[in-house]
């Protein structure tokens, strides 16, 4: 199992500073969102992520497994605790105002 990161960049979310990577490719079973604009599972059977709004405030997941995503706060769209998602799916998300949006998405399944 692994996290690889491309080219480092740095990113300013709520007047902070971030030190992140443009893409983030995961194969463990649990992550937490740093400031990556784009996160890719795959290698593992399933994975959990916690989107972080102190450390990233937009991020696109691509799962090539199935996948559990929770907010550290807020809901997603004011309405939902959790999203599951199947394998091969994409959703992007943007933090507002204590909430995450969902703004774009493919084989959404919602918990």
């Amino acid at each position: 199992m692994a996290i690889i990161r491309s080219i480092p960049s740095e990113k300013v979310i709520g007047g902070r500073i971030i030190k992140s990577s443009e893409i983030v490719i995961v194969s463990e079973p649990e992550y937490t969102s740093n400031g990556e604009g784009l996160i890719i599972l795959k290698d593992i059977d399933f994975c959990k992520v916690k989107l972080n709004h102190l450390a990233t405030d937009h991020v696109r997941i691509k799962s090539l497994t199935n996948t559990l995503i929770i907010p550290d706060i807020g809901r997603f769209d004011e309405k939902y605790d959790e999203l599951s998602i199947n394998s091969d799916a994409c959703v992007e998300f943007y933090f507002a105002q204590g909430n995450w949006y969902i703004t774009s998405s493919d084989g959404l399944k919602m918990s």
